[in-house]
């Protein structure tokens, strides 16, 4: 949905008019509060961000399962290293610095 510059409200109207902009997000709308002529904060039905965050969760567990799947795919391809090797020389390089 498209922000109109009616959905651009200052925040000294919000305080003035938040039962009117409240039906009006409750409605569909959604509203820029300014301060000072920049954005502010966002006036969202509950249910949409609600929603919202939803979109976030699945967004992230997508993220984690496609990145899961090219270490599998890694293993597979054999690009494996021993943890504990990798380890210890990332230790002994981090050593060399302090002491350099």
């Amino acid at each position: 949905m498209a922000i109109s510059a009616a959905d651009v409200v200052p925040l000294s109207q919000a305080r003035a008019n938040l039962s009117e902009l409240a039906q009006q997000v409750k409605a569909g709308a959604e509203k820029i509060i300014t301060k000072n002529g920049e954005s502010y904060v966002a006036l969202i039905d509950a249910q949409r961000l609600d929603y919202y965050h939803q979109l976030e969760r699945e967004r992230i567990h997508l993220q984690l399962i496609t990145e899961a799947s090219q270490g599998l795919a890694d293993i597979s391809a054999g690009k494996v290293k021993d943890a504990r090797t990798t380890l210890s020389a990332l230790q002994r390089r981090r050593a060399a610095r302090a002491a350099g």
